[in-house]
């Protein structure tokens, strides 16, 4: 059977508390998931406000767990966790309060640990290939250019000593 079934409000109240109770989600995310259940926009709306009044729902929250959880566990630079906010439909207000969860000395060395573990791995590689392979690899990641150039520096610097 492939019919659609259609929550009430009061329904999707309650799936949407433990769906947002379980981890933390983004205002689009759960919008979605209402339109999924088969709710209308007014009921939807009115869904979001109440998720939102009783605490179930905190998009800055959920930036700052967002931004800090890629950046600690996935090493992602914030070039990428600002991309994957945006697709997420999360404000730039948001977006800049998840980043302070971001120390940027930490992300300094976090980065310089993986350029210098990626230069290692391709030393058998000429210069030139080594070089672009290592910067191609942080900027997948979502490090900044200028970030990843001046430890590039400083590590050809270092090895040429």
């Amino acid at each position: 059977m492939n019919r659609k079934t259609t929550a009430t409000p009061e329904q999707a109240f309650m799936k949407l508390k433990h769906y947002c109770g379980y981890q933390e989600r983004c205002h689009s995310e759960v919008k979605e998931k209402l339109y999924s259940l088969g709710l209308r926009k007014t009921d939807v709306e009115q869904l979001i406000s109440r998720l939102i009044e009783e605490g179930y729902l905190n998009e800055e929250r959920f930036a700052r767990q967002f931004a800090g959880g890629y950046f600690r566990q996935k090493k992602w630079g914030i070039t990428k966790i600002v991309y994957a906010l945006r697709q997420k439909k999360v404000s730039e207000y948001n977006i800049k309060k998840g980043l302070d969860e971001i120390d940027q000395e930490e992300y300094a060395a976090v980065a310089e640990k993986l350029i210098r573990a990626k230069w290692q791995a391709l030393k058998e590689e000429q210069y030139i290939n080594r070089e672009v392979k290592t910067r191609s690899y942080l900027m997948q990641k979502g490090y900044e250019p200028g970030l990843v150039q001046s430890i590039l520096k400083k590590i050809r610097s270092a090895s040429n000593e």
